[in-house]
């Protein structure tokens, strides 16, 4: 095994990370919410496994990420936890688990890193969770940030369009990101904000800055897996790129099926006892 190989067969882990950023190695990131899925994303050789709250959106069908629970977290980080060898994994702390309440997110990151076996955890929100953050930071649980469109304050925003368009909250997101930063977060997800500002706070931090719907200028990149395999219809932002058309291939493969079991092909004398 070559030197090469066995660095990329070694576990990803957050410091890892950070020489990847001073080597301008870019990272990837993808989401996945089981087993099954988790495998096989790890295996192809992902940096940073997700166990998004997108899960909401993909796995449940609720509108929004907000209705997810911690229990349902962090069913969804142990099935992913068990299907991965390399990856970095991190499970998002849904909505209302550590906003307002310090100790309350600190209860809630302890169960989530207890629980899924998980290596670090991600959280939405800058100045405002702080002290949350801070908590956290001091149990020794390694917190990957989340700035820009954050979903789960979807409600407050009314509207999925691009944020920090403006100076004020452009300023208040290069703050925010700095103020994350010294607490000791590992890396930040910039999401949905102009490339520009995204590119200068990525040039200001010394830790990976993961952007989706943020340009190239970021360290890394994260999509949600469904929506980069094709398998969900009818989102389409600027920012995803389809690899795959997996709606188009598994609707094919069940109408076949469908269409043996009708007329008596599938099972054929092979594929009995």
């Amino acid at each position: 095994m070559s030197i090469h190989n066995a660095e990329d067969s070694r576990k990803v882990t957050t410091h890892r990370l950070y020489e990847m950023k001073q080597r301008g190695e870019k990272i990837s990131m993808l989401t996945a919410y089981d087993f099954t899925m988790a495998t096989i994303v790890d295996q192809a050789g992902i940096d940073v496994i997700l166990v998004g709250d997108s899960a909401s959106n993909v796995m449940a069908g609720n509108v929004t990420t907000l209705p997810i629970t911690l229990d349902q977290m962090i069913y969804h980080g142990k099935s992913v936890v068990r299907g991965v060898k390399r990856a970095l994994v991190v499970v998002d702390m849904p909505f209302g688990s550590y906003q307002g309440n310090s100790k309350e997110a600190l209860a809630s990151a302890i169960r989530i890193m207890k629980e899924t076996h998980a290596d670090c955890i991600k959280l939405e929100g800058g100045a405002e969770i702080i002290e949350s953050v801070q908590r956290i930071l001091c149990a020794g649980i390694p917190i990957m940030g989340h700035l820009g469109l954050m979903p789960q304050s979807i409600n407050k925003y009314g509207t999925y369009s691009v944020r920090a368009q403006d100076e004020q909250e452009a300023e208040k997101l290069i703050s925010d990101a700095k103020i994350l930063e010294q607490a000791g977060c590992f890396a930040i997800v910039l999401e949905k904000i102009p490339a520009k500002l995204a590119k200068r706070i990525a040039e200001t931090l010394t830790i990976p800055v993961i952007g989706i719907g943020a340009g190239g200028s970021c360290d890394g990149q994260v999509l949600v897996l469904h929506d980069m395999m094709g398998m969900t219809q009818g989102f389409s932002p600027r920012f995803l790129r389809r690899y795959a058309d997996m709606n188009a291939i598994m609707n094919n493969a069940v109408q076949d099926y469908i269409k043996d079991v009708k007329s008596g092909d599938f099972p054929n004398e092979s594929e009995q006892y």
